[in-house]
């Protein structure tokens, strides 16, 4: 196992305050409860789920530290989850005492000090992106060392017994993905589909894997990780399946370049996330592709992944509502603060390692993700709000918003 010597956390992006006691219950109180109204489906935009948790909060009491991986991966982590949190944590009670975002900046000693720092400061509750499997090991491993219950964030943790997993399903995202390609095809008319596959970081992050089984059930038929290049299924044929090593966009067109050379016949393509799509639709404009003709697909319905959708070079993406996300992790880590078991009807499912690989089945929250294509955009991500109106129709016109419906 990689361990990084430590370094002061520096230059990190987020929420920090000091664990002065934050919010400790009174011993006289009725003892607190769970909502029997809390399920997984509790969450909506309006965030109002976070008002029924003020009580639990109140019968909690030490700091919930909060641990972002990285600015690069994707832009959520900075553009949506901190504040979907910071929203979450004020609306269920929290002071500015009582919680703590950072993000390590791409740097596992970063991370794990980041931790350490905030359980020195009275952290009952974790709820950590780990950057990747090491470090999050590495984390787990303290936070049981210390008592401290953890939540793995979006990216799962295989190992410990004290671990909550909160996110999306992640192998329903990648069917999304496969069958979002499908239908891409054909309402792209392509024929006789010569496919190369993108996959994200498998080398360092688990979801990726449950990703790529996803959309590989669909496509091929095969829940694997990566598929046989060569394989044929429903009149396409594989002709390239590589991993994006930890989701790094430029090693992905990088990839993706060469293959396109070595290949010129590819005519579809599949991607792990927006980043890895854009990568791709950038090599093929450079190649003078038009739009609506190579299909590419994503997930994390990011604003360039939006832009690609509505200009035609992306079939479509995985819409996972962050708040929910931010709101779930919220409940959970308050619940657990509380020193209470989560009910079923919030930790609704088990997540586990994949074949062959170290770890055990730990209890997850999943949400129910979604598909957007052009038809979809102004229904979903511009309602919400997700992706901001303005800064879209300017970058792909006014013209391409109305013609989707977005005014």
């Amino acid at each position: 196992m990689r361990f990084a010597k430590l370094v002061p956390a520096i230059g990190v992006v987020g929420i920090v305050a000091m664990a002065c006691g934050g919010g400790g219950g009174n011993a006289a109180a009725s003892p607190a409860v769970v909502p029997a109204s809390l399920t997984v489906s509790s969450f909506d935009v309006t965030f109002s789920a976070m008002a029924t948790l003020k009580d639990l909060h109140a019968a909690g009491s030490g700091l919930v530290g909060v641990l972002m991986p990285d600015t690069t991966s994707s832009t959520r982590w900075v553009n949506s989850d901190l504040p979907y949190l910071t929203k979450a944590f004020q609306l269920a009670g929290y002071s500015s005492s009582e919680f703590k975002i950072d993000n390590a900046q791409g740097n596992d000693a970063t991370e794990l000090a980041l931790a350490q720092a905030d359980i020195t400061q009275g952290a009952k509750v974790l709820v950590m992106a780990p950057l990747d499997s090491t470090v999050g090991t590495q984390i787990q491993a303290l936070a049981q060392s210390k008592g401290v219950k953890l939540i793995s964030y979006d990216r799962a943790t295989f190992t410990g017994t004290n671990t909550y997993y909160v996110s999306f399903d992640n192998v329903q995202v990648g069917k999304l993905i496969g069958q979002g390609f499908k239908d891409c095809l054909s309402a792209w008319n392509v024929s006789n589909a010569k496919v190369f596959t993108l996959n994200g970081g498998e080398d360092t992050d688990p979801n990726a894997v449950d990703f790529a089984k996803g959309y590989n059930s669909v496509v091929w038929g095969d829940t694997v990780p990566q598929e046989t290049v060569g394989k044929s299924a429903n009149g396409a044929t594989l002709v390239g399946d590589q991993v994006a090593p930890g989701w790094d966009n430029s090693k992905g067109q990088t990839i993706f370049q060469q293959q396109y050379t070595a290949h010129p016949e590819i005519n579809a393509t599949i991607e792990a996330n927006d980043g890895l799509a854009n990568a791709v639709v950038t090599v093929l404009k450079q190649k003078g592709v038009p739009a609506n003709k190579i299909p590419t697909t994503g997930q994390d319905a990011s604003l360039g992944g939006i832009e690609n959708v509505l200009t035609g070079y992306q079939c479509g993406t995985v819409y996972k509502p962050i708040y929910l996300e931010a709101q779930d992790a919220v409940a959970l880590a308050t619940i657990l603060r509380a020193g209470l078991t989560p009910p079923a009807a919030l930790v609704n499912s088990t997540t586990s390692p994949a074949a062959g690989k170290p770890g055990s089945t730990q209890p997850a929250s999943l949400l129910t993700p979604y598909w957007v294509d052009k038809t979809k955009v102004a229904s979903t991500v511009v309602k919400d709000g997700f992706v901001d109106k303005s800064a879209l129709c300017q970058a792909v016109t006014a013209a391409v918003c109305t013609a989707a419906g977005i005014s």
